[in-house]
């Protein structure tokens, strides 16, 4: 038996020493015809270039690919530390369709892995794409949203969102090629091209060396567009241009931290709109206000490369009706104030930053602009701030940028009800762990905020209020409101109140580098103390692996079915656009 047990082990040991090697593209990967990527084996030990051993389909690589790989003898990580060697092949296309099996093998080491190739149909299905994405849209978003900006009556929606008649037709999977959980980073990567990758990576495989820049890269849906096609591209976000979601369209790194040099990367796209916060790093470092390190000005390499600018509101108007074909619009140093801290409280950056358009306004502008193009266009709009949001847990913010997104939703709906040659996308790149319980009556007796919590009948409705008719509460603070709760998050007090002073801030870090309860809310009448379930160098709510919902409408919308992997989305948006037409 003992001999069996080592024999065993010993099998074990050689089969895994046997599988030692990575191959990128992973096993699994979809990858368009004609579409470039890089190749890339990683080998744990150092190996000798005559033992090494590709083929596909069993025939030489060099052969099938047309290109022979760079041999990086010894290949470093941090501190100089040898990893082993690696191949490398860079700017890679495969221009027929079909299954590639991939071998590769060194000394002990092997690997197989299976791509599949895939063609579009040779005409496109749409002229235009709008691609409308919520950052951390959950379901109780939509329900919230619902409920607050239209009410309910005895058991049923006074009124309808602008995304309620939009067909749900898929369940996306999130996760990260590393993990289960995932991040902003790596999800809206997967939508934008076609192949799924690690927590904080865009545009790559994220490899085993430690510089962000050189992993890697798969192509962007921008880059196809550039690439294969005179549509124009439009980039609208709440947040940063340089943050993840935005930045997924155009970018090629590791560390989505790398905001400086995402800069760069959109300037070498150039799409044809760009509209968000980030100015800080546009701007030489010497500039107050900037994140650069740099004295590169990308504003004035920008309006050298024909784009107009604007800064506030009313440049976006002016800049929109002007007859220059491209337009920059950096509204905030940073992400741009939520809406119900920009167009009610008035609280944030609102004072510096006092003329700021919405989610509405840079919608409309980008499609004034993008639907002069008689080719047709990609539009990508992102409300950002759902995340934003969430993550410290503050639900009322968080429903309110949704109803703001819900009316960009409108809008996009509003032109493909004139342009019916448009595909329509509603989706979210991820979710959070958070859900509606009941309601919280003020009128309640008592002072235990606990007490006031309504559940199952004794919930009732929400007395919220939209007596000018904008869609908006009049007031988040009414004497009944939604209580939402999240499932995850670090210790932290409950107050059952909206956060009429700014964003709430559930945790501070204590002397010991641990996040703690924020004792600023300890005092609050009836606040509670909420014990975190999360480890504690965290200081806000995580993101949940959740499926997201995909909603889709117009031509190209049968392509969305049951449930789908984030990298799956892109095939169908190629497809819509005949993106990788084989050849004959």
């Amino acid at each position: 038996m003992r001999k069996l047990i080592l024999a065993l082990a010993s099998a074990t040991m050689l089969a895994g020493a046997a599988n030692a090697a990575t191959v990128y593209p992973l096993d699994r990967a979809t990858i368009l015809v004609g579409s470039p990527f890089d190749f890339k084996v990683e080998f744990d030990t150092v190996v000798k270039p005559e033992d090494v051993k590709v083929t596909v389909n069993g025939q030489d690589y060099e052969a099938v690919f047309g290109k022979k790989a760079e041999f990086v003898a010894e290949e470093k990580g941090a501190e100089d530390k040898v990893l082993g060697s690696a191949l490398l092949l860079r700017g890679l296309t495969i221009a027929e369709a079909g299954a590639y099996k991939v071998e590769v093998s060194a000394g002990s080491e092997a690997k197989s892995v299976n791509w599949d190739v895939y063609a579009t149909v040779a005409e496109p299905k749409a002229k235009n794409i709008i691609f409308l994405i919520a950052d951390g849209l959950s379901v109780a978003h939509r329900t919230g949203a619902r409920i607050m900006s239209k009410g309910m009556t005895e058991g049923k929606a006074n009124g309808r969102l602008a995304m309620d008649d939009i067909p749900p037709v898929a369940f996306i999977g999130t996760s990260s090629t590393h993990s289960i959980a995932t991040d902003s980073a790596n999800t809206m990567s997967a939508y934008m091209t076609g192949h799924k990758s690690r927590v904080n990576a865009l545009g790559v495989y994220a490899d085993r060396t430690p510089a962000s820049l050189d992993d890697p890269r798969v192509e962007t849906i921008a880059e196809a567009l550039r690439r294969t096609t005179q549509k124009s591209i439009g980039i609208v976000s709440t947040s940063e241009v340089e943050d993840a979601t935005p930045a997924a369209l155009v970018s090629h790194t590791r560390k989505r931290a790398d905001k400086a040099e995402i800069v760069g990367m959109l300037l070498d796209v150039k799409p044809d709109v760009l509209l968000g916060g980030g100015s800080a790093y546009f701007l030489g470092k010497d500039v107050p206000g900037s994140k650069r390190k740099d004295d590169k000005d990308y504003i004035a390499e920008f309006k050298n490369a024909g784009y107009a600018l604007a800064i506030d509101k009313t440049e976006l108007a002016a800049a929109a009706g002007s007859n220059q074909d491209k337009l920059l619009g950096l509204f905030h140093t940073g992400n741009l104030d939520v809406t119900l801290d920009r167009e009610f409280l008035k609280k944030g950056t609102v004072e510096k930053f006092p003329n700021q358009p919405g989610l509405v306004d840079m919608t409309k502008a980008a499609l004034d602009k993008l639907s002069k193009n008689p080719e047709g266009f990609f539009l990508m709009v992102e409300a950002a701030s759902i995340d934003k949001m969430s993550h410290p847990l503050d639900w009322d913010r968080a429903l309110v940028e949704t109803i703001e997104f819900d009316k960009a939703i409108a809008v996009a709906r509003e032109f493909a009800d004139k342009n019916p040659d448009t595909l329509i996308i509603v989706t979210g790149d991820h979710t959070h762990g958070v859900g509606i319980i009941g309601t919280v009556d003020d009128e309640k007796p008592g002072d235990e905020m606990r007490a006031k919590v309504g559940t199952y009948d004794d919930a009732g409705f929400p007395n919220y209020e939209d007596k000018d008719g904008d869609g908006y509460p009049d007031r988040i603070d009414v004497s009944r409101r939604l209580f939402l709760a999240a499932n995850n998050g670090p210790d932290h007090y409950e107050t059952f109140r909206p956060k009429l002073d700014g964003p709430f801030v559930p945790a501070v870090q204590n002397e010991a580098k641990e996040y703690v309860a924020n004792e600023e809310y300890k005092d609050v009448p009836g606040a509670v103390f909420v014990q975190g379930n999360i480890p504690k160098d965290g200081d806000t709510g995580v993101h949940a692996v959740d499926d997201v919902v995909l909603q889709a409408i117009g031509p190209g919308s049968e392509g969305f079915r049951g449930y789908m992997e984030q990298s799956d989305v892109y095939r169908v948006l190629a497809d819509a656009f005949a993106l990788g037409v084989a050849k004959d």
